[in-house]
């Protein structure tokens, strides 16, 4: 009798997503007790609707059609269907089908697709959000292409299949348009799917930004006045009444008097319609609150209170139900432990905050995650008259991230300066695709928690990492941010760039009020960087005003200087002012990057404030010391250089078969949980990617080696298969330039007793190749980490190279300037362009293979491991002498080709 058991449930393909218009909905598998909500979804279709989809005005499925539609098998037919929370006619909880998404498999990688889309949600974007989730599902299980017939009148699906940038083919045959569309990422693809997780997120964070009316949901008088809910609702209303900015308060159970100004609403019924809520309650209270809020209208929800996965795993628990409720409701959620988001919008200030003292309104979106950063930071700001655009504290991040802010600030006229300080970063990826993107246009700030930005708070949700700790780093430089070491260097660079223009060269002019402080400043500046110029002067003491004038205005010449940096410390008189003034004044006058430090002045003084010609005020950064106004400028500098840069196309090599080497793949992990290929597999998976592997055979015996010669080629290497022999000469593990047959013979001999006697082998085996071109030796790795994904290193080979770590690493996709960055910035490049007389090496061979390998560990998440070692790099071509290739079972990664809430 055939199997009837039913198909395990595939729970991974579970995503919360976000829709064109910012709000989410839940994307899951069909299930067989969805039966009643697909009919009642497609009792609710237009009769256009349904035509578009069966061809048929069905309005009512039978019995036996439903069983069909919900009754699958998870691996040759799919379905996927997104749902919002709904209620019965008795008030009893469901989910209501917004729209449904399945596959057929016709043949061997092919399947047929269909979607059908509420007339509620159309033209908000969930069907390409269901191609993506239901294409991502498809190659899971094999299939590269899909089919799908659709009524030439149906302009709107055409349109989702040919705007998804996927490589499609379509004809009309008997009035009917087939569609074919290969399932391979392409850049195109990638990129709009970038583009519309921009524009959904962007417009999710305006709406809760952009909120008037904030529901504050407190603990009731059961919260006693000391418990940690009743003191954040309590905060909140003591903020609302300090500065109440442009928004509409209204409260549900306070934990006591409400003040004047701050509607009461006395239950549920009388809340009315929101935009926002603070929830100061319990997290045992939370997800019901979450659900009566479906019914006001709010599009986020900020949770101020703790409890959550900081707890460990009930609290966890907690918090995924606490997101699965807000998301199936369309709500993005802030938090929890959240200090809360205020925006200084003139006429929309938004006050959804702890922040008794909201700061001054300027142009810098400001990005934290802890309520205690958020206290520090505002304080930092206050304490220097730093204004903002807007602030968000995510807390412990659980939903909406700096990933998100970005998205919005990226778009938002009203921010200038992007600041980010990160305590963990749940995808890195994500991060440096989107930071990549945003510092192209405007300028991103950033700092992490401890050296490596490993840390995890606890309540954070992070996948753990095997990733050196340099990679950061590396990920930071090659999204074009600005590293800052700490908070407080983060706000010295965040003073230039808000106030200053970015400088348009390196070359720095130094006034200082004694000879030997320039002489500090400058050697500072060429610490940080930059190039003092000859324009560079100081002022003695008593210095007239005519005097200060004059050298001022020559070190302002037009083309004197690319950036000003103004010191004044008078150690016996006081400060006058007399140069603060001139220095004003010049720096607006000429719109030159200027900075100083003036003894009794920090942050935005007033003394340093100037009228440009245009009728702008311009402000001149002031800071404590003179190292820190110099490391800020040389930051902004690198910032100013980088961004000029070209930077670069993601390489598409030539030659490369991902479609082979996927089908390869999941053959060789067919019932296995990881393996090593061998050299024949490893030749095979290379050459999808165009990487020649240098031919080889492997031997036991002296008359072995002599036949695997004359096959191969004379002159031979002889290699012992070991790892701990395979590469070292000095132990004697490898013979070079062998010509004759019984030199061979000798040479397998010796090497057979250095096997059994260093590594005790009783037969050893050995490896016979072909002498490759003499050049400079290299090594290419990649490994696939369960945060970062995977991460691409080169290195010259060698044990000092090793020893000193002098890696280059970088997270795919890469583009050309990523590749040749790698490859120049390791200490030991010189070797490969003519170092000490030697002939310099090919390297754009050597680019070429560190770009394929690169597309191939992006295309391959099976890809624990690979190292090419040695990759000689002669004076023409790249030689891959070697490779070894592990693969495994992939995990999801968290920066896939679908786009996903965290959840």
């Amino acid at each position: 009798m055939e199997d009837q058991r039913p198909a395990p449930y595939p729970v991974e393909w579970e995503a919360d997503v976000v829709l064109r218009d910012g709000t989410t909905m839940h994307v899951r598998p069909i299930r067989p007790d969805d039966a009643d909500a697909i009919q009642r979804f497609q009792e609710g279709q237009s009769e256009r609707s349904a035509y578009f989809r069966f061809f048929a005005p069905i309005k009512r499925l039978t019995d036996r059609e439903l069983a069909r539609l919900v009754t699958l098998d998870h691996q040759d037919r799919v379905a996927l269907v997104a749902v919002r929370p709904g209620a019965d006619d008795e008030g009893a909880e469901r989910d209501d089908v917004l729209g449904v998404a399945r596959f057929d498999v016709i043949t061997d990688g092919e399947a047929e697709v269909a979607f059908n889309i509420a007339d509620s949600v159309q033209g908000k974007g969930l069907a390409s959000v269901l191609l993506e989730h239901v294409a991502a599902a498809a190659r899971e299980r094999g299939v590269r292409r899909f089919t799908a017939e659709v009524l030439p009148q149906n302009a709107s699906m055409l349109g989702v299949f040919r705007d998804a940038g996927y490589e499609i083919s379509q004809h009309l045959d008997d009035g009917i348009v087939s569609v074919g569309i290969d399932l391979d990422p392409t850049e195109r693809s990638r990129a709009v799917m970038a583009d519309r997780e921009h524009r959904a997120e962007a417009r999710s964070m305006a709406s809760l930004l952009s909120a008037r009316r904030v529901l504050l949901v407190g603990p009731g008088s059961e919260g006693h006045d000391g418990s940690p809910e009743a003191l954040l609702a309590r905060r909140v209303l003591d903020a609302q009444r300090n500065d109440p900015g442009d928004t509409e308060l209204v409260v549900l159970d306070p934990p006591g008097d409400v003040p004047d100004g701050v509607e009461h609403a006395a239950g549920w019924d009388a809340v009315g319609q929101v935009d926002l809520a603070l929830l100061a309650v319990g997290p045992e209270h939370a997800v019901e609150v979450v659900r009566r809020l479906a019914a006001t209208g709010a599009r986020g929800v900020v949770v101020l209170s703790g409890g959550y996965a900081e707890v460990g795993t009930d609290g966890m628990e907690r918090r995924r139900e606490l997101l699965r409720v807000a998301h199936a409701a369309g709500m993005r959620v802030v938090g929890p432990v959240s200090y809360g988001l205020l925006t200084t919008t003139p006429g929309a200030a938004l006050r959804a905050s702890l922040a008794l003292q909201p700061p001054r309104a300027g142009v810098v979106g400001l990005f934290c995650q802890s309520a205690a950063a958020a206290v520090t930071l505002t304080a930092t700001l206050e304490r220097r008259g730093l204004g903002v655009s807007s602030l968000v504290s995510a807390g412990h991040r659980a939903d909406v991230s700096g990933n998100d802010l970005m998205q919005y600030w990226q778009d938002d006229d009203a921010t200038e300066v992007v600041c980010l300080y990160l305590e963990s970063i749940g995808n890195p990826r994500k991060f440096s695709r989107i930071a990549r993107r945003l510092s192209a246009v405007k300028p991103v700030v950033v700092t992490t928690a401890g050296r490596s930005g490993q840390v995890v708070p606890p309540g954070h949700a992070v996948r753990a990492t095997h990733a050196p700790r340099r990679l950061l780093d590396e990920l930071l430089r090659q999204s074009g941010v600005i590293q800052a070491a700490n908070t407080h260097q983060l706000m010295d660079i965040a003073q230039v760039l808000a106030h200053q223009p970015l400088p348009a060269g390196s070359r720095v002019g130094i006034l200082a009020s004694s000879a030997a402080l320039a002489a500090l400043v400058a050697e500072a500046a060429a610490s940080a960087g930059l190039t003092v110029a000859a324009s560079s002067d100081f002022l003695r003491p008593h210095a007239r005003e005519e005097q200060i004038t004059q050298t001022v205005d020559a070190l302002y010449a037009p083309g004197a200087c690319d950036a000003v940096v103004v010191v004044d410390v008078p150690v016996v008189q006081p400060r006058t002012g007399a140069i603060a003034r001139a220095v004003a004044q010049a720096a607006a006058r000429t719109g030159r990057t200027t900075v100083a430090s003036m003894l009794g002045l920090h942050g935005m003084p007033d003394e340093l404030t100037a009228e440009a010609p245009d009728g702008r005020t311009v402000r001149i950064p002031a800071f404590s010391t003179p190292e820190d106004a110099v490391v800020a400028l040389g930051k902004v500098v690198d910032h100013a250089g980088s961004r000029a840069e070209e930077r670069g196309h993601y390489v598409v090599p030539d030659g490369v078969d991902a479609r082979r080497a996927r089908r390869l793949v999941e053959r060789w992990l067919l019932d296995s949980e990881g393996r090593d290929l061998d050299l024949e597999q490893a030749t095979e998976l290379l050459a999808c990617y165009g990487i020649e592997l240098w031919p080889a055979r492997c031997v036991r015996t002296g008359d072995e080696a002599v036949a695997a010669a004359d096959e191969l080629g004379w002159p031979v290497a002889l290699k012992s298969t070991s790892s701990a022999l395979r590469h070292r000469n000095d132990l004697g593990g490898v013979r070079l330039d062998i010509t004759d047959a019984d030199v061979l013979r000798d040479d397998v001999t010796r090497l057979h007793g250095v096997a059994t006697s260093v590594l005790g082998e009783e037969e050893p085996e050995f490896e016979v190749q072909s002498m490759a071109p003499p050049g400079v030796a290299c090594v290419v790795r990649s490994a696939e980490d369960p945060l970062f994904g995977p991460m691409v290193s080169f290195g010259l080979a060698g044990d000092a190279v090793d020893l000193l770590d002098d890696v280059a690493h970088a997270i795919p996709p890469l583009t050309d300037v990523d590749v040749s960055a790698m490859v120049s910035t390791v200490r030991a490049a010189p070797r490969l362009y003519g170092y000490g007389g030697a002939p310099p090496a090919d390297v754009d061979a050597l680019e070429d293979v560190l770009a394929r390998v690169s597309v191939m560990a992006d295309d391959l998440p099976e890809l624990a491991s690979l190292e090419l070692y040695p990759v000689v790099v002669a004076g023409q071509g790249a030689s891959v002498l070697h490779a070894k290739v592990r693969l495994r079972p992939a995990g999801r990664r968290a920066d896939s080709l679908r786009r996903a809430l965290p959840g």
